[in-house]
């Protein structure tokens, strides 16, 4: 659900929410503890890494995406603008410009994007003295011509240009552009009409393809490996902190980039994202690990929740049996043709049987959000989705049990929508004392 921050120390430009949400988490902690909110220190990584050296890096065990298939997601994206009226559709770099093009960019106040037609070609808008870095980047992986703007002129110019020459009135926006990018496009013709592209980019990235799926699976399969293979060496009287970073080197090892650990101890885990109090783990504890990475920029989040020392007490388990079950009768009612929001409501009613109050008083957040390039994007598992799941779709399972000064529970795996069910990636969490899984 949430990451701590990972080193070196990011800069917040394009930053995901999950990795604002774990730079706030870090600067808290770090403004009421002497330690400094930044990488563990060499010597600890090494040491860290060295605990993992028989675990050998997978990352080749799944072919990355080729730039044959993302020129046929072009194509697919032309399909659906021509099937909905739409001439052309404009995104800036991000997730979904990577998921075109695999070309990245950074942002600033001077746009770049990605116009794609709907015969399914597509060109550039580029400011000008940047046009041969952007030549650099874009010819081998999916080429397109560069239409360029000069400083006094703005995107708009450009924009124009390419509207008048290519007959291009109306236009679909990637829902991650930013307002000024938007802006350039309705000045650069005020007669164009310019709508969110929202309902395409959940058509197009909403439901993976098998060479998608099997990517996703496998990230997955190697965060479970990871927090398994960290939780060995995870004793009493260690910090969340030093738990984290077990759970990193590990993930890292196996081949995951990108890694981010939330580790919680006790009460801490009460709070879904956790709180700004660092957390030494005791005997009867519960820890609750949710983390993930990334696999040739396909997404893992993964959580679980146990007692690395000792039983947990009777108010523990019966909340942690709660949670399993709400999260097997959600899985079991997946399948095409149902609403997110009728999911959600399944684990809900669950937990409230279960005797933890009804709505959100102790399952306090949606049950789960879709997942693929990016680790939250839509669809999303809540009361007010009315998506209807489609085979193809992938989203995470995540009920929990939140009991403030008390414990926190929560389990969470990602679930693949098949043609007549779903599928879960990896195995379900065997029980409350260990991560382990079970493959019923």
């Amino acid at each position: 659900m949430s990451p701590e921050a990972q080193p070196p120390t990011p800069s917040l430009a394009g930053a995901s929410r999950r990795e604002l949400l774990a730079l706030g988490a870090a600067a808290a902690v770090a403004g009421c503890s002497s330690a400094p909110a930044t990488a563990p220190a060499p010597d600890a990584t090494a040491a860290s890494a060295a605990l993992f050296a028989d675990l050998a890096d997978q990352s080749d065990s799944v072919a990355p995406i080729t730039a044959q298939e993302r020129a046929q997601r072009r194509l697919r994206l032309g399909e659906l603008l021509a099937s909905t009226g739409h001439d052309a559709f404009f995104c800036e770099a991000g997730p979904t410009m990577s998921y075109l093009t695999d070309v990245r960019w950074g942002h600033s106040e001077r746009v770049f994007g990605l116009v794609v037609q709907a015969d399914g070609t597509h060109f550039w808008i580029c400011p000008g003295f940047e046009a041969e870095k952007a030549r650099l980047r874009t010819e081998e992986e999916a080429g397109g011509e560069l239409v360029t703007w000069e400083e006094h002129e703005y995107a708009r110019g450009a924009l124009a240009r390419a509207m008048v020459e290519r007959g291009l009135e109306r236009w679909s926006v990637d829902p991650s552009a930013r307002l000024l990018a938007v802006e350039e496009l309705r000045a650069a013709d005020a007669s164009a009409v310019v709508a969110s592209g929202a309902p395409l980019i959940g058509a197009l990235r909403g439901v993976k393809d098998a060479h998608e799926l099997q990517l996703l699976r496998r990230a997955n399969e190697l965060t479970q490996q990871g927090i398994l293979a960290a939780s060995e060496h995870v004793r009493p009287g260690m910090t969340a902190s030093e738990i984290a970073g077990l759970m990193r080197s590990a993930q890292q090892s196996l081949g995951l980039s990108n890694v981010w650990v939330l580790a919680l101890v006790g009460p801490a885990a009460a709070y879904p994202h956790g709180n700004s109090r660092e957390t030494t783990l005791g005997r009867g504890d519960f820890l609750l690990v949710d983390t993930g990475g990334a696999l040739h920029g396909y997404q893992s989040d993964n959580t679980r929740t146990w007692t690395p020392a000792g039983q947990p007490g009777a108010a523990q388990l019966r909340a942690w049996n709660a949670v399993r079950d709400a999260q097997r009768r959600a899985y079991d009612a997946i399948r095409p043709g149902v609403r997110c929001a009728d999911i959600d409501r399944i684990a809900r009613t669950s937990i409230e049987g279960a005797g933890y109050g009804a709505a959100y008083q102790h399952f306090t957040h949606r049950l789960g959000h879709g997942i693929g390039m990016e680790g939250h994007e839509p669809p999303y598992f809540d009361l007010g989705s009315e998506v209807v799941l489609r085979e193809g779709m992938t989203l995470s399972n995540e009920p929990g049990v939140y009991v403030l000064g008390e414990y926190g529970v929560r389990l969470e795996d990602i679930v693949a929508v098949t043609a007549d069910g779903a599928e879960h990636f990896g195995n379900w969490q065997a029980g409350p004392t260990s991560p382990a899984s079970s493959s019923d």
